[in-house]
């Protein structure tokens, strides 16, 4: 691999997971997960480096190559894996970030463990990052790495980007180091968001909070640089999944599903990664509602959730998968049948022919979580129904409802909203679901994810730090 590069990509994790080969030896294989998914085609095609945490505690690991892509790992130790990560970064920010759907937990001591390692990920950027390099940070775990890379290296063209949703100033003033990551995050040249309201926030917040001049999506330094901050909506491989659907192999792996869970059943679809966001009980709970009240029986439809385990050892999510568990088993004591359950529940990780093969083998996609940066799930199943048949019943709290205007869109906290929504799109004739799915994949497929990489680093490119240094704010 290379000894520097002029695209670092910087992310909490590698691309990549520790495997047990068949022979005994440890190897590595692609993770799954939407940020991989995205950012692949771009470290190919600028022959960039991927810095990231392996998992695990393994601190000898040397930078490598898998698959074409240039790694260079990180090394947590046990301690920082519970502070920074199920700590500060997924017990803390997360739920702030979510609309506390969950209530956050605030600890010192996982501030302390955040500062640290996020200036271990800025000095190895630094090592690896040519002159004048291009250096794109991801997400909340590594707030503070833009203004650490700018103090050790002025040099770079610094972008972050953040996969969540950014919170309101009512729910971001919460935090005790509320300061310290806004002025993290002013250490880039451009802050993209999601979705325009996220990067408003962040405007505001500054202003607000730091106390230096904005105007529009401009924030004016003291030191003469000029940040953007402004959405790109991620997206996904369109042309990728469209051809995986296409392909032997996952055609009759999804004639296969289809004959197991009874040819003459509509399927009702939801994927997704273990979580308190995601609204899986209650969508769960209206389906079994509109079965328990026959207005859909068991014999005409099923709901396939495949729940992707995540974060095991956060206790929230332990309990989680327990409350899943129960209901799941409840209803189906109460309105399945031999071998005619009503819920087919899969708490497991499934490759991306798996995934492809259960879009296509699926009626109606639910994507109902409470709150969503983006969620690709949708765009997935949507770029995976070439024959223009499915239906997508999308919460209107996750970013892909601004893209998707033309699915069934609910609010997840309105449960007999979300029940009529799910008979609507099972009645649907097929003339409204076929005119609805084309317009969704006219979108997903020219909005693709290569359109959302070049339009992110188009926009780093243009700001140019001669440039910052002469623009001044208008006058107020």
């Amino acid at each position: 691999m290379p000894d520097s590069a002029q695209l670092v990509i910087v992310a909490n994790r590698l691309p990549v997971d520790r495997v047990d080969l068949p022979d005994g030896t440890r190897g590595w294989r692609r993770s799954p997960g939407g940020l991989v998914t995205a950012l692949d085609p771009v470290m190919r095609a600028n022959d960039g480096v991927w810095i990231g945490w392996p998992g695990g505690t393994e601190s000898d690991l040397e930078p490598f190559e898998d698959d074409g892509l240039s790694l260079v790992p990180v090394s947590l130790t046990e301690d920082e894996i519970e502070e920074f990560y199920e700590g500060m970064s997924n017990a803390t920010l997360w739920p702030i970030y979510h609309d506390v759907v969950a209530k956050p937990e605030f600890h010192r001591e996982w501030w302390d463990s955040y500062v640290t390692v996020n200036r271990r990920f800025a000095e190895k950027a630094v090592e690896v990052a040519e002159e004048g390099a291009t250096v794109w940070v991801h997400d909340y775990q590594l707030q503070l790495v833009p203004q650490m890379l700018r103090d050790l290296r002025p040099d770079l063209r610094i972008g972050f980007y953040l996969h969540i949703p950014f919170p309101p100033a009512e729910l971001f003033a919460q935090l005790p180091w509320r300061r310290q990551i806004l002025e993290g995050l002013l250490g880039a040249d451009l802050v993209g968001f999601q979705m325009s309201g996220g990067a408003q926030n962040f405007v505001r917040l500054v202003r607000q909070r730091v106390g230096h001049k904005t105007h529009r999506d401009l924030v004016y330094l003291p030191d003469g640089r000029t940040i953007r901050a402004a959405a790109f909506p991620i997206s996904i491989d369109a042309e990728g999944f469209e051809e995986l659907a296409r392909s032997e192999g996952v055609t009759k792996r999804a004639a296969e599903i289809r004959e197991a869970l009874g040819e003459e059943r509509r399927v009702f679809l939801g994927i997704d990664r273990l979580d308190y966001t995601k609204g899986i009980v209650a969508r769960l709970r209206a389906f079994a509602e509109l079965v328990e009240e026959g207005k859909l029986d068991v014999d005409d439809a099923v709901f396939v959730q495949v729940a992707t385990p995540s974060r095991e050892r956060v206790e929230q999510y332990r309990i989680l998968r327990d409350e899943i568990d129960r209901f799941v088993g409840r209803v189906n004591g109460d309105l399945g049948r031999i071998g005619t359950p009503a819920i087919s529940y899969l708490h497991s990780s499934y490759p991306r022919e798996e995934m492809a093969a259960l879009y296509r083998a699926a009626d109606i996609m639910v994507v109902t979580p409470y709150r969503d940066g983006m969620n690709l799930v949708a765009k997935e199943y949507v770029a995976c129904r070439y024959d223009d048949a499915g239906a997508l019943v999308l919460s209107e709290f996750a970013g892909a409802a601004d893209e998707l205007r033309q699915a069934w869109q609910v609010n997840p906290y309105d449960i007999n909203g979300m029940k009529s929504a799910l008979l609507e799109a099972f009645h649907a004739p097929e003339k409204d679901t076929t005119r609805r799915m084309r317009a969704m994949r006219r979108t997903v497929l020219r909005k693709d994810v290569a359109a959302w990489a070049r339009s992110f680093l188009e926009g780093l490119s243009e700001i140019r730090p001669e440039h910052g240094k002469t623009v001044r704010p208008p006058r107020t």
